[in-house]
Order: structure tokens, then C-alpha cells, then sequence
């Protein structure tokens, strides 16, 4: 394994030599230290914090003051994986919005890329962000941060219309200059459709085998969140017994494609 820090190139390297990209939501430095020894490729500091270490019951009440605290802890300890920070809910209402808290998280926050989520409406905020110089990393499918509109936590793009939009949507990001998507909880077939269009890299979350790399929540993989695990998920600390195994564990699973299994596919 290369000790090179990974870049947005070299993510890109990656999807075309069909290599997996192992990645994984971290909060603090004692994990980052953790990950980054276990080979992950990307540690995203990920407003889900609000749910695993506030214990709220969604995101929506994660500040940005939390986002760039939680993303300077990950980034003191990172010396290879590349560290993406979440746009937390409201903080990207605009173009300019979106540029002056992205600036927070990468200048205050040592994050290398923010996430956003939406569609169509972020075109431009994406577009503004990328002129920049900012790397983006877009996110489709099911938005955590939209629960409350959406009424819970389902799966999208089940329904032809639907599916059609986020494939839309996905060739839009990426020619608004998006480095990267997340897909998160759409049916497996159409995930590995959109992986297979777009030049940019696709990490699926409850999305199926069939994208560039995946990526869960750290404390579902290692099984002490205290809700019901997701059933796109695998507790890898259960059969690995301790931290480092289990770590290693997902990405070697990631990397030669036995994670997600058909069991973890639910669509």
C-alpha cells in the first residue's frame, strides 16, 4: 500500500484501474490514527456525528461550528486518507453561503473536500464552488438532511421517474465539476448504471456492489450504534474481536468486492 497522501487524482486513478475505494465516517483522531493504518482511502467527517455522538435523532441540528471542529481533529491525525467534511443542513443556501462555510472547513477545519447534498438546486452552488477551487463531493439518492420534508429514511429512485432524475442529476454534479458522488440508498442496478457513466468516482452507500468504492458509518460497521443497524450494514467487529481487525476487515472486504454481499443489497 502506497503511503502517498490520496488526492482527488488519486481517487480518480482508481476508478479507472477498477481499484475499490474503501471509505469510512470519522469523527476524531485516535480513529483517523485507525483508519489511516487500516488502508482507508477516505475518511469522511460526516454530520451523522449529530445521531452517533450527539444523539440526536437526525442531522439536522449539527452546526457548522461541530463540522469544523470534528474535521481539524481528523485532520491533525490524517497522514494518507483523504479527508472530506460535510456542509451541514442550511449552511450552503447560496453559491456564497456554500463558498464562505466551505472556506471554514478547509481553512479552519483542514478538510480537502466538502459534501453537500441535493440535486438540480446545487448545480450552481457546486459550480461556484469548483471555480473556486473548492473539491466537491455531491450526494444523491436518500438526503439525511431533507428527513423531515421526506417523512424518514427511504430508499429513492425505486420508480422510474425518480430514477431518471438522479441520473440526471448525477451527469449534471459532474459537469458542474463535482470531483466525486455519493450515492446513497438507491437500488443496486441503477447505482452500477450511474458508476459506469460517469468519469468521476461513485461511493455507494446502501447502494450495492456495482460503484467505485463504498463507504458506512463507522459505528455501524463496528456495531455500537445504539439504534438498529442499517440493513445495508455489517458489524465487522463481531468476527474480527478487535478495532485494527475489523478496520482491515471492511477494506479488505471493499477492495476484493465480497462488501456489500447480496444480503446487504436490499434493492
Amino acid at each position: 500500500m502506497s503511503v502517498a497522501p490520496v488526492s482527488v487524482a488519486t481517487l480518480a486513478a482508481m476508478k479507472t484501474r477498477a481499484e475499490q475505494i474503501a471509505s469510512l465516517t470519522c469523527y476524531d483522531a485516535s480513529f483517523a490514527r485507525l483508519l489511516d493504518t487500516a488502508g482507508v482511502d477516505i475518511m469522511l467527517v460526516g454530520d451523522s456525528l449529530g445521531m452517533v455522538l450527539q444523539g440526536h435523532a437526525t442531522t439536522v441540528p449539527v452546526t457548522l461550528e461541530h463540522m469544523v471542529y470534528h474535521s481539524a481533529c481528523v485532520a491533525r491525525a490524517r497522514t494518507r486518507a483523504f479527508v472530506i467534511a460535510d456542509l451541514p443542513f442550511l449552511t450552503y443556501s447560496s453559491p456564497q453561503h456554500a463558498l464562505e462555510s466551505a472556506a471554514r472547513l478547509l481553512q479552519e477545519g483542514g478538510a480537502q473536500a466538502v459534501k453537500l447534498e441535493g440535486g438540480a438546486p446545487m448545480l450552481e452552488t457546486v459550480r461556484h464552488l469548483s471555480q473556486q477551487g473548492v473539491a466537491v463531493c455531491a450526494h444523491l439518492g436518500l438526503l439525511p438532511q431533507s428527513v423531515n420534508r421526506i417523512g424518514g429514511y427511504r430508499f429513492q429512485g425505486r420508480d422510474q421517474t425518480s430514477a431518471q432524475t438522479i441520473r440526471h442529476d448525477a451527469l449534471a454534479m459532474q459537469d458542474a465539476g463535482a470531483s466525486l458522488l455519493v450515492l446513497e440508498c438507491v437500488p443496486a442496478a441503477l447505482a452500477a448504471e450511474i458508476s459506469q457513466t460517469l468519469t468521476i468516482p461513485v461511493i455507494g452507500i446502501g447502494a450495492g456492489a456495482g460503484c467505485d468504492g463504498q463507504v458506512l458509518v463507522l459505528y455501524d460497521m463496528l456495531g455500537i450504534n445504539p439504534g438498529r443497524a442499517p440493513s445495508f450494514s455489517r458489524n465487522f467487529l463481531a468476527t474480527s474481536g478487535a478495532l485494527d481487525s475489523a478496520l482491515r476487515a471492511y477494506v479488505d472486504a471493499v477492495r476484493h468486492g465480497t462488501f456489500p454481499a447480496a444480503a446487504e443489497t436490499p434493492y
